[in-house]
């Protein structure tokens, strides 16, 4: 028999901040933390809310699983009444009333992520709530595995919004954002054929380990937490710039701006699912019968077949098996894999066991061998193996494309956008690319990382200049403008314009969000008085 029937669980398993490895650590008695408290006003914020978080959203919000399992018909009835403007003692006292062993400190930017979560996204935190239903009891039996706070769980919000097909603009993957390398770190298998990261229970497992892992190096779990998105290294050296402070309020500022965003955030999403009911806010369910099971398969499967003999959709089965790179479950007697399906399709894979691996077999697995993967059409890119390889991080400069920056670290344009997750090979000025290359040539690419683009081309025996594709629009002489600087976000720029939100100036700008900005760029901001 090819399958073995496995138990059975009500979850729907659906189809974006970046755990690095540990590469600096402090020891435990170096960092005996002092606890934050959940009053803490002491510092002076006033910071964007992360365009990362809101990439993540609009991200979830299209995929094929939100789009057609959800009904968003009677979006503006559900959203019409809720509590606006609230009082910060309001916060203070709630955020206290939960129970939690990792501090809930409050001040203006944990504010700012709360209004995020229960005023200007409330559709996707709507779809999150339904979906928690099925992959908080996942989490929390792998949290109480390992001793851990039950509200670790949350963090999963903030890394992919519950998506376990998530993929962040450097290539961490998953419900739990790993890492390429720290995912093989943490014993979950990539290949060509499969990726745990995509896999919940896997994938969770992992991050339990290695959160416990950065716990143990802080004692803290603020700082545990920002280290999963940063990495240690950036954590240590935060602490180490700020004086030995190790409060994590206290070393803000000393952390990569992106990281500031996410021990916030994480606060906020805990609050808005302990008081959503507070925010008039309403859980969404999918449109379809929520019960699946799972059956073990021990021999070579393709989507196709079981779509065709079941009569369930591919897309169905992509959305519950995430971790299948190229639609194929490459199991063997030797290694079983999972495949998860709904209930009631379940006996029929039982009864049809054989019509459905016997189906057009030679064409999907001919001689009864895994098909060249370059072969398929999948869009899903695999990179070369990055092991034993150093990691060099090149800053996008002017005049930059990924066909210059491949060239000038010889290696493909394919890993370059796998790696980075360049989508059409845009790039932005500002933006650091993660590049691998031998480790006994590093010495020598990161001097590339300083050379001019004379310098550059030079090294590869070119001379041509920097080209740029941008076209600059005349400048509207009814309106003011406003020069983008390094650094700058949508919100930031709002923030100086009264009566100006980040939305108008995305309207008028023809901007989807704030990877449309690059240095130099004149933003119409508004008429003139």
């Amino acid at each position: 028999m090819r399958y073995i029937i496995s138990y059975i669980f009500s979850l729907l398993l659906f189809t974006s901040v970046l755990a690095q490895e540990i590469d600096t650590a402090l020891t435990l008695d170096d960092l005996q933390l002092e606890a934050d408290t959940t009053g803490f006003n002491a510092l002076d914020v006033d910071d964007m809310l992360n365009p990362i978080f809101s990439d993540q959203m609009d991200s979830m919000m299209s995929s094929w699983d939100i789009q057609n399992r959800f009904n968003f018909s009677n979006s503006e009835v559900r959203t019409a009444n809720y509590p606006k403007n609230l009082p910060d003692s309001v916060y203070i006292n709630r955020l206290k009333e939960i129970e939690q062993v990792v501090d809930l400190s409050y001040n203006s930017v944990v504010n700012n992520y709360i209004k995020m979560y229960t005023e200007k996204r409330r559709d996707l935190v709507e779809v999150m709530l339904g979906l928690s239903a099925y992959y908080f009891p996942i989490f929390e039996e792998t949290l109480d595995k390992y001793d851990m706070p039950l509200e670790i769980k949350y963090l999963a919000i903030i890394e992919s919004a519950l998506n376990p097909t998530a993929r962040s603009r450097v290539g961490a993957n998953g419900l739990w954002q790993f890492m390429y390398g720290t995912a093989r770190n943490m014993k979950l298998e990539i290949t060509s054929f499969v990726d745990e990261r995509r896999d919940p229970i896997k994938a969770t497992d992992a991050a339990a380990r290695y959160l416990t892992k950065l716990h143990d190096i802080y004692g803290n779990w603020h700082l545990a937490i920002a280290a999963y998105n940063c990495g240690p290294g950036n954590v240590n050296r935060a602490i180490r710039r700020s004086g030995g402070k190790r409060n994590y309020w206290e070393i803000y500022y000393r952390l990569p701006r992106e990281t500031r965003g996410y021990v916030p955030a994480f606060i906020a999403a805990t609050y808005t699912f302990e008081y959503y009911k507070e925010h008039n806010l309403v859980p969404r369910f999918p449109e379809i019968e929520l019960s699946v099971d799972t059956v073990m398969v021990n021999d070579y499967l393709h989507f196709d077949q079981v779509s065709e003999k079941l009569n369930i959709e591919k897309e169905q089965l992509r959305a519950l098996n995430p971790m299948y790179r190229r639609d194929v479950i490459p199991a063997k007697e030797s290694k079983p894999y999972p495949l998860v399906l709904p209930n009631d399709v379940i006996l029929d894979f039982v009864d049809l066991d054989t019509a459905i691996f016997a189906y057009e077999c030679n064409k999907y697995f001919p001689n009864n061998t895994l098909m060249d993967p370059t072969t398929s059409n999948s869009s899903y890119f695999t990179p070369v193996d990055i092991k034993g390889k150093a990691k060099v991080v090149y800053t996008v400069k002017a005049g930059d494309n990924v066909g210059f920056i491949s060239s000038w670290f010889h290696v493909r344009a394919s890993d370059l956008r796998y790696w980075n997750n360049i989508n059409r090979d845009i790039i932005r000025v500002g933006q650091k690319l993660a590049i691998y290359v031998p480790e006994k040539d590093k010495e020598k690419y990161q001097q590339v990382t300083t050379m001019s683009f004379a310098q550059k081309q030079a090294s590869i025996g070119k001379t041509s200049a920097p080209t740029t594709t941008r076209t600059t629009k005349p400048l509207d002489p009814n309106f003011e403008y406003y020069t983008v600087r390094k650094g700058d976000t949508l919100w930031d720029i709002a923030q100086k314009y009264a009566g100006i939100s980040a939305d108008e100036i995305m309207r008028l700008n023809e901007l989807k969000n704030d990877r449309g900005l690059y240095i130099g760029q004149k933003l119409k901001i508004k008429r003139k008085g």
